[in-house]
């Protein structure tokens, strides 16, 4: 039982759903006709929509206050081998402030909560609603277009592009192009030690100051359990502006060496030179960029050493000095030792272990004393209170009061929201916000996370990914410090069921000025094949396009590159040839990383921003953007970190569609400053640097 803010709606439906004897029982439903993939289309989807459909006829008589259960049955020819089955779909609708949450039933029926939609399409009947939505999904067809509703808006048609466009929006750049011939390597080992599986991360940064952006990539290496012969280790290339990268690491000191997983890019001194923080498993490492393309390792100077298995950390200014501090997601309490057996004793067969099993530790917070080092505020700051099992973290700002908050994925325990409090302090209101468990009330395995305002509301929202039968999440922010999960009734619940999902990022690939949304998918056990016939290990990119009223499945026309699957953990988006078009770096688990050129809109304009904070933090994270051209006006907010265990192109590409001028641009400097400085006359369709009280240089 999970309770919830209550103000007189029907909160959720319950549906339970079972086969007939001619179908095959399994870990889940069989596929929909028409679908190619049982991963991502499958038939709960027609059993959730029938129930919004029949929950609708409630809502409208008001039929409030008690209990209502319905049995509606469909019987049909809906799988590629034609057999016949039935659907049976209990629904119970329940008023004010208790949700009940599902429990599973085995092979023989399922049961799950969703929240019903705020808007149903009107004007169909039963049959037509269902035969409509059952094609939205992922693995559909090409011949149909596949959406997410966003409940809402009522029901709308397919992006006029997605039905014409013949070319791909991504093309991937293969090493022997790009230059990129490094590797992944998690040192496999038959222990199966859980590091293992959960690296590594990447980043897109501009070490040299050139204006083009270079890349960072980790790798595993040296630990307790992991002695490789010979060393390995990370890799900066430097970008050569012609579409290719060359192989700098050991001219600039980063190769690292230790058991790697992600990075976080912040001129942490404000000398206007990137740095580099390196997490790893057993001591992470911070670089300073010495301006001349070197780094040196300043660790032990600064204190940031972190001792533990570190994951995800984030650069922002949590007390609003004007320097960059630094969050530190920390997983488990692990080491060697600590390892545990987890497969089938009789038989000796191993997989890697759930995390469930292991105890969960505090974060870090660390302070930026502005002259080289840092102290440790976990404890003070009340972050150190919670102990959770941290993959993914967003330094955002959820109530819009100018200080950044943070939202922290955790795997197998409550999701963590950190809300600043002004003083030094954090409140951890996960479970207040509604962020912190599935809809169904139960602890997910988070990994990734961004916040974006992705409906243009004004208000930051939320995003995490989850392992396999939990479904991500797309938290809209409510404006009250809590948030309603849109999964199901956006249909990205159903897309994601049987996915697991690492990087996330929400971005505009096609500059038409609407957040679009990027996943890199890939199961964490590489033996799940062998006892589940419905998830594999390496699965598929998914890229959703955001045409201002939904979100739509567009990775089958994406480009071949998602018609592969991957191992895939961390990953950054960057325009790394500098035209305007984000690109993305996906980091795959034991394998090459994959560099995807975007060509989806060149006949769309942009302006590319840089901002210099000079009484604000140096990188501007915080920072809100708001621009207008003609009819469309935009704005979003800097925010710090988000993904996997990776980090971003800090310039802002502002999309105005087929717009050909930028009326105005307004800059809401973070604190200590509050500056606000509006721009005109400005170009299009190239980077612009504005430093805070300076202008445009």
């Amino acid at each position: 039982m999970q309770r919830i803010p209550g103000n007189g709606k029907i909160h959720s439906v319950e549906i339970v759903y079972e086969y007939a004897e001619t179908q095959e029982k399994s870990d889940a439903p069989p596929p929909l006709r028409y679908c190619g993939s049982p991963q991502t289309c499958w038939l709960h989807q027609e059993a959730i929509f029938f129930a919004w459909h029949a929950g609708r006829n409630i809502v409208e008589n008001r039929r409030w206050g008690k209990r209502h259960t319905e049995t509606l049955e469909d019987t049909g020819k809906r799988t590629k081998d034609e057999s016949v089955f039935r659907t049976s779909v209990m629904l119970k609708y329940e008023y004010g402030q208790v949700r009940e949450g599902p429990e599973s039933r085995g092979s023989a029926g399922r049961k799950q909560t969703i929240a019903p939609p705020k808007t149903l399409m009107q004007g169909r009947t039963r049959r037509q609603f269902i035969k409509g939505l059952s094609m939205a999904g992922s693995g559909c067809l090409a011949k149909y277009q596949c959406i997410a509703f966003l409940p809402h808006l009522g029901s709308v048609t397919p992006a006029r592009f997605a039905q014409t466009t013949l070319k791909p929006l991504f093309e991937e750049l293969p090493s022997a192009a790009s230059g990129l011939t490094w590797r992944h390597e998690n040192g496999r080992s038959a222990d199966y030690f859980l590091p293992e599986t959960t690296g590594a991360g990447c980043a897109f940064l501009d070490y040299d100051n050139d204006g083009w952006m270079d890349i960072y990539l980790v790798n595993g290496g040296q630990c307790d359990f992991l002695t490789p012969d010979p060393p390995l280790r990370n890799a900066l290339y430097r970008n050569n502006r012609d579409g290719t990268f060359t192989d700098v690491t050991e001219k600039a000191g980063v190769a690292a060496g230790g058991y790697g997983m992600g990075v976080a890019v912040g001129d942490y001194d404000a000398d206007g030179w990137p740095d580099l923080y390196v997490t790893q498993y057993g001591r992470s490492i911070l670089y300073h960029n010495n301006g001349n393309g070197t780094f040196t390792d300043v660790t032990e100077k600064a204190g940031l050493a972190a001792p533990g298995w570190a994951s995800s950390a984030v650069w922002f200014d949590y007390d609003n000095d004007g320097r960059l501090d630094l969050f530190v997601c920390r997983f488990v309490d692990f080491d060697k030792s600590k390892n545990k057996f987890c497969g089938n004793e009789k038989s000796g067969e191993r997989f890697y272990c759930i995390p469930r099993i292991y105890p969960p530790a505090a974060s870090w917070l660390f302070h930026n004393n502005g002259d080289g080092t840092f102290s440790d505020v976990s404890k003070e700051s009340g972050i150190a209170k919670a102990l959770g099992k941290a993959w993914g973290v967003v330094a955002t700002d959820v109530n819009n009061d100018g200080w950044m908050d943070l939202f922290v994925a955790n795997d197998t325990v409550a999701n963590f929201l950190f809300v600043n409090k002004r003083n030094g302090k954090f409140e951890e209101i996960g479970l207040e916000a509604g962020v912190a468990y599935s809809q169904a009330g139960r602890e997910r395995s988070g990994m990734g996370v961004d916040s974006a305002d992705f409906d243009q509301d004004g208000w930051q929202d939320l995003f995490v990914t989850n392992v396999d039968q939990e479904m991500y999440s797309i938290y809209r922010n409510n404006h009250d410090l809590t948030f309603e999960d849109m999964a199901g009734p956006m249909g990205l619940g159903r897309l994601t069921r049987l996915m697991s999902g690492w990087g996330v990022k929400f971005f505009d690939y096609d500059n038409d000025g609407n957040l679009d949304l990027f996943i890199a998918n890939g199961h964490p056990d590489d033996k799940i094949e062998a006892h589940s016939s419905h998830v594999t290990y390496k699965e598929p990119l998914l890229l959703f396009h955001n045409n201002g009223r939904s979100l739509e499945n567009v990775s089958s026309l994406a480009g071949p590159a998602f018609t592969q699957s991957f191992a895939a953990r961390g990953m950054a988006v960057g325009d790394f040839n500098n035209d305007g078009a984000v690109g993305v770096l996906v980091c795959v688990n034991g394998g090459s990383p994959v560099l995807l050129k975007n060509v989806s809109a060149p006949e769309n304009h942009w302006l590319g921003v840089r901002l210099v904070g000079k009484k604000s933090n140096p990188d501007a994270v915080g920072a809100r953007v708001t621009w207008q051209a003609g009819d469309l006006k935009r704005s979003k907010l800097k925010v710090g970190g988000g993904s996997y265990l990776s980090s971003h192109d800090p310039r802002e590409v502002l999309g105005i569609g087929k717009r050909k001028k930028i009326d105005s641009l307004e800059i809401h400097w973070p604190q200590p400053s509050g500056r606000t400085e509006t721009f005109t006359d400005l170009p299009i369709d190239r980077y612009v640097t504005i430093v805070e009280g300076s202008g445009i240089k």
